[in-house]
């Protein structure tokens, strides 16, 4: 499979466009705004049990009710696949809302028609309602012009603030920026803004540090930085089929093995690109797959054939750190070894208490993103203090990848 290097400094995800803030909306007192949002917060037994997504959105809605707004909310839960299902129900999450924006929040059992018009009208200025599961009707996923349209009919500005979805073509993603006045959320475009900074015109040199089982599963993103960044760190088990690839013997180390031609072409592009590839030199090793498993470290030429690399080494560590203390910008995802298990957590601790340390000092801007890369900044406890940390998920990888995003496109139309 060939990996085609992108142009430097291009990202057609972002590239080029300028987006409108909610500020650029005009005066809003009593307009009608239609915010969508990301309220597909992990819930059981009926209460929302992670508030990240929620406390990320009351930001915007907060402000547009502060403009005296009537503020919409819009959002999906689950995957109700267009079906009415009671246990994908928006209310739990409208009830946990007011404690985190502090304001009241109303309730429509509808997302659409006249129980959704007859709330919609009984708000007054400054007031907040979130609308029921938009994947409740086919129409949303689909794209419906007719759903699209019901949904219109409620709002006379759209807003969306949810880049989580924005790798969606949905009627309340991207199909509402087609028909009304639209800007992007204080979130959304905070976003935009640091992908912008991280990969669309970066400062140089560039590092991205992609981690993470499979090669397989980060080829696009590979393709994608390859060309575009100055320095690709590459590490857990993917870093172990690079390894297998150089003819190196890795014991019982997680590898895709099948993938070895892959993996040399991908050096073979990014030497003609000028990107330079770093691979662990030493890495802790363990017979065991399990927290404080007897270990030690070993030269990746030296790995026994019963044991598995669990994690980088020191040397290795060392060699991150220089790389990254030279950068101006680095785009993280995914970590160095197995991070839930300690000791095997220290090279992905270690890289990252780096990475912080220079964004404090401002020598370097720091993007990550992921859900592994989110767990692993927060486990070793500098995820606050990089410059910008995204929850979005599927949407941030397909960013990576250098995929048009449609909720981004509908934006800058």
């Amino acid at each position: 499979m060939s990996v085609q290097p992108a142009k430097r400094d291009e990202n057609p995800a972002t590239a080029g466009r300028r987006f409108a803030g909610i500020d650029d909306l005009g005066d809003l007192h009593g307009r009608r705004v239609l915010l969508r949002v990301d309220l597909n917060a992990p819930m059981q037994d009926g209460v929302v049990t992670d508030l990240t997504r929620l406390q990320a959105n009351a930001v915007t809605i907060k402000a547009l009710a502060a403009k005296g707004a009537r503020v919409i909310v819009l959002s999906h839960f689950g995957r109700p696949k267009g079906k009415w299902d009671a246990s994908q129900s928006l209310r739990p999450v409208a009830e946990a809302l007011p404690v985190i924006i502090g304001l009241p929040v109303a309730f429509a059992a509808d997302c659409v028609g006249p129980v959704a018009k007859a709330a919609v009208n009984g708000m007054a200025p400054g007031s907040v309602l979130v609308l029921q599961n938009t994947r409740f009707y086919p129409g949303e996923e689909a794209n419906d012009p007719e759903f699209t349209a019901q949904l219109a009919e409620l709002g006379d500005v759209y807003v969306n603030d949810a880049f989580s979805c924005a790798h969606r073509a949905h009627a309340s993603t991207a199909g509402l920026a087609g028909l009304l006045p639209h800007a992007a959320g204080i979130w959304m475009k905070k976003e935009l803004d640091a992908l912008e900074a991280a990969l669309g015109s970066p400062k140089h040199p560039v590092v991205a540090v992609v981690g993470g089982a499979k090669v397989s599963s980060k080829l696009d993103v590979i393709g994608n930085l390859v060309g575009k960044v100055d320095h690709l760190v590459i590490g857990g088990g993917m870093a172990n089929t690079f390894l297998f690839a150089e003819g190196k013997e890795i014991g019982k180390s997680l590898a895709e093995r099948e993938m070895a031609d892959t993996a040399r072409a991908i050096v073979e592009k990014a030497k003609a690109a000028g990107t330079e590839i770093v691979l662990p030199v030493d890495g802790v090793v363990a017979r065991e797959f399990k927290a404080y498993a007897e270990n030690e470290v070993v030269s990746v030429d030296a790995v026994p054939e019963d044991a598995m690399i669990l994690d980088i080494g020191p040397a290795s560590i060392e060699r991150v750190k220089a790389v990254l203390r030279q950068a101006k910008t680095v785009v993280w995802n995914g970590p160095f070894g197995v991070f839930e298990m300690e000791p095997f957590d220290l090279g992905t601790n270690a890289c990252a208490r780096e990475a912080a340390k220079l964004t404090r000092e401002g020598k370097l801007l720091s993007v990550a993103g992921g859900g592994d890369t989110v767990a692993a900044l927060n486990h070793a406890g500098e995820c606050e203090a990089f410059s910008f940390v995204s929850t979005a998920g599927g949407a941030f990888l397909e960013w990576l990848e250098g995929r048009e995003l449609p909720g981004v496109k509908a934006l800058a139309k």
